[in-house]
């Protein structure tokens, strides 16, 4: 009860930090945002992704959230990189099983998000090696000289809710770690390699003996989600 009191003054002092408008209206465009609203994410449609694989992880995600504490959860809304609602909604979602190539226009969109504070979680599907592969070389092209990096676990992220020391692999001998991209020192994407959204929302029934488990996946996300609202 007390972590959860915690983690409900820590969300609700951060949401002035979030990319919101002045007159914030709900990702659809259409109604206003309740102004009590804490966390709400966009899951992004890209390149020629119509942001449909694993198609529960955005609303599964918010119940994580709305698990450990009683702030207001909004729903899940699909986005796409050009869309100008994208930056009324400062967490966003994006997987994938294969290779994909962003436009320049979607590339410029997604580095002005990044630039005023938004945030973009990644996750590749099923341990598939093809679309984390094509996050780390478009995310090469949306900051000159920046790539993105191994987060070690002494970064606040895996601090941020739950204490994670380590994370095994269900398929290799290793441990898994999430990989950041860094804007003028601040974290401003995270990606998972290692079937993540299949973990926290699908009991890895997609994903079988490979990635990371079911409660690691959760703890993970957990950690994502609060590390996003409250840096």
């Amino acid at each position: 009860m007390m972590k959860k009191l915690i983690l409900n003054c820590l969300l609700m002092s951060s949401v002035g930090l979030l990319v919101l408008p002045s007159t914030a209206q709900s990702p659809d465009g259409n109604v206003p945002l309740d102004p009590n609203t804490s966390f709400f994410m966009g899951r992004i449609k890209y390149s020629k992704n119509n942001g449909n694989d694993c198609s529960g992880v955005g609303q599964n995600l918010t119940k994580l959230v709305s698990e450990v504490s009683t702030i207001r959860i909004g729903n899940e809304t699909k986005v796409s990189f050009t869309d100008p609602k994208m930056f009324e909604t400062p967490f966003l979602f994006m997987n994938g099983h294969n290779d994909f190539v962003l436009g320049d226009d979607e590339l410029k969109s997604l580095r002005t998000y990044l630039e005023h504070g938004g945030f973009l979680f990644v996750s590749g599907c099923c341990t598939n090696p093809a679309f984390p592969a094509a996050w780390r070389r478009e995310m090469s092209r949306l900051f000159a000289g920046t790539t993105s990096k191994i987060l070690p676990y002494e970064h606040p992220i895996y601090r941020s809710f739950y204490k994670i020391d380590q994370v095994p692999s269900l398929h290799r001998n290793v441990n898994v770690h999430l990989e950041g991209l860094f804007f003028e020192g601040r974290l401003v994407s995270v990606m998972c390699e290692d079937g993540l959204c299949c973990a926290f929302s699908m009991e890895n029934k997609c994903n079988r003996g490979r990635g990371v488990s079911p409660a690691d996946g959760r703890r993970l996300a957990l950690n994502l989600a609060v590390y996003a609202m409250t840096h």
